[in-house]
């Protein structure tokens, strides 16, 4: 027995919603697409699963975040599937692929074919096993993944009020779990190895004001060690957690985030992998051309560096289904996939993003004893990253142009001094292009002469605009 669809999308995570909606936007006939997913439910926005779903009152709670209301869109709920004559295979889990048939064979012994597949199989939570320690599948030993390990967590809150967590893991679960857990009035320790907090994005100057606000909550910050094993009650549960430097904290919950790995298991022999992920081109497209993959299980070219990269935020899932479909069902008018890298997080009342690479010499502005800093990377001449804490909205759409722009930066000490004004007025008005080199003849165009005017001109400019923006704030705090 089995079951055949023109188009079946691979994974039930935030990048199957996005591309689900698309394909209905883009035509997509009743019977033609297929969703398959390990989960129980319709896909969702992970995010809210480290953030509303465990505040201790007014509870995110399933239908309120289906995708796609995450990025202001529809509310997909198990209704609107059927309405749209989408199906939905919900609970399954696919054991084999084979790429040449163009079929899946799930777990029940279903065959599923397809014309078209869309692998959003997205990525799985790394396990203390995999690091040689035993005691994950204790009863208060939480990971955070899915809507299962939020229920865990959320549970495991409820039944120590007041008690002690130890979270292992000083990156994004890390960060945004301790402060939900804050937030819940539990004691909360982090541990990591390394040297500060979110130590693939933050400098130590920026780890440094988040860590001094977390501390000012209560959070205890154990830095340069590892869990090394676990204290278990005859009940099952972890009473204490033992470090390798010796240390013992006592504990009556722990959450582990300490990395992902994508989902490419399927696949393995049968298409390209790079970077841990699928190879994909500009289309999205996999070395098979009935493939494509999307979210944090492609590795994709980022026209801005020249490079792929494979991103594990939902940003990129989200916009990377929607430019799949579109090469999908339109190709022609479909080009390559240009995104600039974006990543964000909200804790407590703090919100911060960031845009491009973290990578060449960083120059850091704003008050690091107030309410708004921010970050520049400068690499080979240019601003390739921009990070701000504290922005408007217009202020974090200014440090996205500029970035996507990759302004010439001559002088640090200006750079510094202008701030964020700098991408205030930079993203009014295009600049110039870097020099570029003639194909096949490997001359490299000179920048022509009224860059240099151009270039004066919005230094000019930024500077007026430093001072207007430092002294409008100044302002609003008399």
């Amino acid at each position: 027995m089995g079951r055949a669809f023109t188009y079946v999308i691979l994974g039930g995570g935030v990048a199957a919603g996005y591309a689900a909606l698309e394909f209905t936007k883009r035509g997509v006939s009743q019977g033609e697409l297929c969703i398959i997913s390990e989960e129980p439910v319709a896909p969702y926005e992970r995010p809210a699963l480290s953030k509303g779903f465990l505040l201790p009152e007014a509870r995110a709670r399933l239908p309120s975040f289906h995708t796609c209301v995450g990025d202001n869109e529809e509310r997909l709920t198990p209704k609107w599937y059927k309405e749209h004559g989408i199906e939905l295979v919900l609970g399954t889990r696919v054991k084999s692929a084979d790429v040449r048939r163009k079929t899946l064979l799930t777990a029940t012994g279903e065959t599923i074919s397809y014309k078209i597949l869309l692998v959003a199989t997205g990525a799985r939570a790394l396990k203390l096993e995999e690091f040689g320690v035993t005691g994950s599948d204790a009863e208060n030993v939480c990971y955070l993944r899915d809507l299962a390990d939020a229920n865990r967590i959320f549970d495991a809150m409820q039944s120590c009020p007041g008690g002690n967590a130890i979270v292992i893991g000083g990156g994004y679960i890390g960060m945004e779990c301790a402060a939900s857990l804050v937030i819940n009035k539990i004691n909360v320790t982090m541990v990591f190895p390394e040297a500060h907090c979110m130590a693939r994005l933050f400098t130590p100057k920026i780890a440094s004001y988040y860590e001094d606000y977390y501390k000012s909550k209560g959070v205890t910050f154990i830095k340069g060690t590892v869990l090394s094993s676990f204290d278990i009650d005859s009940d099952g549960k972890v009473t204490a957690v033992n470090l390798r430097d010796g240390s013992l904290l006592p504990a009556d919950m722990v959450v582990v985030g300490i990395g992902i790995r994508p989902n490419t298991g399927l696949f393995e022999g049968q298409l390209n992998l790079e970077k841990g992920g699928i190879k994909v081109n500009g289309k999205l497209q996999s070395s098979n051309s009935s493939i494509y993959a999307i979210g944090d299980v492609a590795a994709f070219p980022v026209k801005l560096f020249g490079e792929s990269r494979r991103l594990e935020h939902v940003d990129s899932a989200r916009r990377s289904a929607r430019h799949a479909v579109a090469a999908i069902m339109e190709p022609e008018k479909t080009g390559e996939f240009d995104y600039l890298p974006f990543f964000y997080s909200r804790v407590f009342t703090m919100s911060w993003q960031f845009y491009g690479d973290n990578v060449g010499e960083v120059v850091h502005y704003g008050d690091f004893s107030g309410n708004t800093i921010g970050a520049y990377w400068v690499s080979k001449g240019y601003l390739v990253g921009s990070f701000l804490e504290g922005g408007t909205k217009e202020e974090y759409e200014a440090i996205a142009k500029t970035t996507r722009l990759k302004p010439a930066i001559e002088d640090l000490g200006e750079l510094e001094r202008q701030g964020l004004g700098f991408a205030l007025t930079v993203s009014q008005k295009p600049l110039p292009s870097p020099p570029v080199e003639v194909n096949g003849f490997g001359l490299v165009l000179e920048r022509p002469i009224y860059a240099l005017h151009a270039t004066a001109g919005v230094i000019v400019a930024a500077s007026i605009a430093a001072f207007a923006y430092w002294y409008g704030r100044r302002r609003r705090r008399w």
